[in-house]
């Protein structure tokens, strides 16, 4: 009888050896007959087609038809896009440093700001001025692409850049050497005056975690009782900087995240490595909706470590792991290789990617996410990002505040020339953390705005107008038409009566623009903080100890008896609905 178990199992190994091998085979073919037909295609169409093709652009985009079927992090750069993918991964790039919009108003581009320390702040750059000519090559009616590409370039050349002031009027020509300019990944840290240390990181580029570090250590040594990171808007970036961060708070030798993928030999498990500087300190970390990837693995670890509360909104949900790769003529590949666990052995993924059809995705729904366990025991769920531990949402951007700030909406740009006109009238203002407009300084802005023939789109104007054709098309207009006249008359909106219901979120816009003008991003950030419903409500959970703690203590279990006739309850309250 062993020994036809035995032969039984030899058989099967056999089979199943035999089947894996036709199954590699038949994969195999597939593959090299696919590659031969799409190459003998182009050959064809480059010999007989009628006009001649540029083999670069139809192939390339072949090549991104075919990874955008896949997932919308698996790009191709050739040579000369490889500039984009070093400056994602390494937040470095050769130019002079400075942000730079279009100016809807004047149809050129202008300098928004420039980064503290850059060979733009050093010119005296200002916001506003309007972009020329670089060199011989003049920059009007030109895009911001066009222009951004043209202050860029090689380390050390320099160029002559042709401005003009709109304050004054006046052209203004400068020499400017370009240089290697680092993208400000921690732009601020500081105490704030209830003794809680802030942190603002927006990226997980090479070599943030010391500075993270080092920052942190100042806090502590500053008097610091408390702390928030701020992840919120942070896309992510290196894994190996997210678990270095997470290790200042978490002891040595834990496994922080795990990828898993098809190749095993790419799979890799990130431990803490060092002893931390505090595991004592509270903590809150600040999330949104466009916390991703490192963020997540950052936040995501400190939740299921139990050492951090985390408060704000869901995250995006990116649970997969990229990676490099390079190709033929100076291309490179990043490349979708696994997913990524977080200690409770969750994957955050959101979305999955399905590669038939042409491709096409499927949110995670929360009905069927699973179950994970903290450290504590606290429960916790994967997929569909990080949900917080405390869920504090933003204030909403009213209509009227969107249209006047945010760049290429607004054709007078009266916000932008008010703010370029305050800064020329000002030569210092209040320190970051204080300054704000006077109320006279509001209602001016106020008056300009009215007179300058801003115009912007009511939602609720547009929601009625389609809910009035609903209603024509359904026969229940002409019922309900004094009702309609009613609602329009109220949703009529008044330009000045908005700009006073919404001063307070106008004015702090406006004061932020203004301060990164003396302050640069970080007086902005410290400016905004005063505002921040997010930030002050972690600074209240951080001073209430016993809050703090209970958040990160699991909920008692429930035996079986009671989970029975909570079961019971809910069942009778159904009936009771009925």
């Amino acid at each position: 009888m062993k020994r036809i178990l035995l032969l039984s199992a030899i058989l099967l190994s056999v089979f199943s050896v035999t089947i894996k091998a036709q199954n590699d085979k038949d994969h195999n073919f597939t593959v090299s007959k696919n590659i031969e037909v799409f190459s003998d295609i182009y050959r064809y169409l480059d010999m007989i087609y009628v006009d001649t093709l540029n083999a670069d652009e139809v192939i390339g985009n072949g090549i991104n038809a075919m990874l955008n079927s896949l997932d919308p992090y698996t790009e191709y750069y050739p040579e000369s896009e490889v500039n984009k993918l070093k400056k994602m991964f390494t937040g470095r790039y050769v130019g002079i440093g400075a942000m730079i919009r279009y100016n809807t108003a004047l149809s050129r581009v202008i300098i928004d700001e420039p980064y503290e320390g850059s060979p733009a702040a050093e010119a005296g750059l200002k916001k506003g001025d309007i972009i020329l000519s670089i060199d011989d090559t003049t920059m009007t009616d030109k895009t911001v692409a066009f222009v951004s590409s043209h202050l860029r370039g090689d380390p050390g050349t320099s160029f002559m850049l042709k401005i003009k002031r709109p304050s004054t009027g006046k052209k203004m020509q400068m020499r400017i050497k370009r240089r290697a300019i680092t993208l400000p990944y921690l732009p601020y840290y500081g105490v704030r005056p209830d003794g809680i240390g802030y942190i603002n990181l927006n990226s997980f580029t090479d070599g943030c975690a010391k500075d993270v570090r080092r920052a942190f250590i100042d806090l502590k040594h500053k008097g610091a009782k408390g702390l928030v990171l701020d992840l919120r808007g942070n896309g992510g970036g290196s894994v190996k900087e997210a678990v270095q961060i997470v290790n200042m708070f978490v002891p040595k030798d834990l496994t922080i995240v795990r990828t898993r993928g098809k190749m095993k030999r790419m799979n890799t498990d990130y431990k803490t490595t060092v002893e931390p500087i505090d595991t004592v300190m509270p903590i809150v970390v600040l999330v949104n909706g466009e916390t991703a990837s490192a963020s997540e693995i950052t936040s995501g670890a400190l939740q299921d470590l139990d050492r951090a509360v985390v408060l704000g909104t869901r995250t995006y949900g990116k649970g997969l792991v990229q990676a490099p790769v390079d190709l033929p003529y100076n291309g490179q590949l990043k490349l979708t290789t696994g997913k990524y666990y977080i200690p409770s052995n969750r994957c955050i993924q959101a979305i999955n990617y399905k590669h038939a059809h042409g491709g096409y995705t499927e949110h995670v729904a929360d009905s069927l996410t699973h179950v994970f366990y903290t450290k504590a025991g606290r429960e916790v769920r994967d997929g569909g990002g990080i949900k917080p531990d405390v869920e504090v949402k933003p204030d909403s951007l009213p209509n009227i505040a969107y249209y006047l700030s945010v760049s290429g909406l607004d054709s007078t740009e009266v916000m932008l020339n008010y703010e370029i006109d305050y800064i020329a009238k000002h030569p210092t203002i209040a320190p970051a953390g204080e300054f704000k407009l006077t109320d006279q300084e509001y209602e001016d802005f106020k008056q300009q705005v009215i007179k300058s023939g801003f115009k912007y789109d009511a939602e609720s104007s547009k929601e009625l107008d389609k809910l009035k054709k609903i209603a024509k098309f359904e026969g229940y207009y002409d019922d309900a038409k004094e009702e309609f006249d009613a609602l329009e008359k109220k949703f009529r909106h008044n330009l000045a009566t908005d700009l006073d219901r919404n001063k307070q979120l106008i004015n702090q816009i406006i004061s932020a623009d203004i301060v990164a003008a003396y302050y640069f991003q970080a007086g902005a950030i410290e400016n905004n903080l005063n505002y921040d419903k997010q930030m002050m409500e972690a600074c209240r959970i951080i001073n209430d100890r016993q809050e703090y703690t209970k958040i990160l203590t699991p909920a008692p279990k429930q035996d079986a008896k009671d989970k029975k006739q909570e079961k019971k309850d809910k069942k009778q309250s159904t009936k009771d609905n009925r």
